[in-house]
């Protein structure tokens, strides 16, 4: 590939991912670090799209007003996805690992199997209670700690986080500032990883500050796309190629 092309390549990258996320409210690091690692190296990836995965989740946890009484309701799984982040960088190094690409193909087929097929989960409400309140609030410190060892090994935090967030009967537009919220933490607890575990020189973050511009063109456009495209048709496309690409991913020599 020339040097233009390859430019053209990442940029298209970015802007794809960014409208994905634009109609469905995720998947702009799934559908990067998926593309990106056939040709990088998994914590280049990673290194590259967190500027543009940053940004664009605080722009999705907007009203800002509301975010207080969402964040004292999940707060548990946010500091399980730190925990479990830092933790299994430290133990295992940020996307270090020789088989880190096959990692990442499991997660996008499990992820893309998930989306496809699975039933949603349903956590009852219940009557609440002091200790339903601590009951939630360790199984969503567990659902965090897994979400991080997930995003330590991968670069890739929606599973199991997405799954757990649905189960809650959020309403849309919650549950999609919920994913911003925890898809925000999840990267800044990626990025301090990198920067400790994962052997990412300090050049790569200008890189990332590069490729905000297309993630934000294509979020934008993604936005103006989801009210004409049925999100429902968008998504079953979206796992069935994460499911090939997963696929190929984790059976690649």
């Amino acid at each position: 590939m020339t040097d233009s092309g390859w430019w053209l390549g990442v940029a298209a990258v970015f802007v794809l991912a960014g409208m994905v996320k634009g109609v469905v409210g995720l998947g702009l690091p799934t559908v990067s670090m998926a593309l990106l690692a056939l040709w990088l190296s998994p914590a280049t990836a990673a290194a590259w799209l967190v500027l543009p995965s940053m940004v664009t989740n605080m722009w999705q946890m907007r009203p800002w007003p509301q975010l207080r009484v969402l964040a004292r309701q999940l707060w548990p799984m946010q500091l399980g996805v730190v925990v479990g982040t830092l933790g299994a960088a430290w133990q295992f190094g940020a996307l270090q690992l020789a088989s880190s690409q096959r990692w990442l193909g499991a997660a996008l087929v499990l992820y893309a199997l998930w989306g496809l097929w699975g039933r949603p989960l349903v956590i009852p409400a219940g009557a609440g209670g002091r200790q339903q309140s601590l009951a939630h609030g360790v199984l969503g410190a567990l659902v965090g700690a897994a979400t991080g060892v997930v995003t330590a090994l991968t670069g890739v935090f929606v599973i199991p986080a997405v799954p757990y967030l649905q189960s809650l009967g959020l309403g849309k537009d919650t549950l999609i500032q919920a994913m911003g919220l925890s898809f925000s933490v999840s990267t800044i607890a990626l990025a301090i990883s990198l920067q400790q575990h994962g052997g990412v020189a300090m050049a790569q973050w200008a890189w990332s500050a590069l490729w905000l511009l297309p993630a934000l063109a294509g979020m934008w456009c993604g936005e103006r796309l989801r009210g004409r495209l049925s999100p429902q048709v968008f998504k079953r496309c979206l796992f069935a190629s994460l499911l090939l690409l997963g696929t190929y991913m984790a059976l690649r020599r």
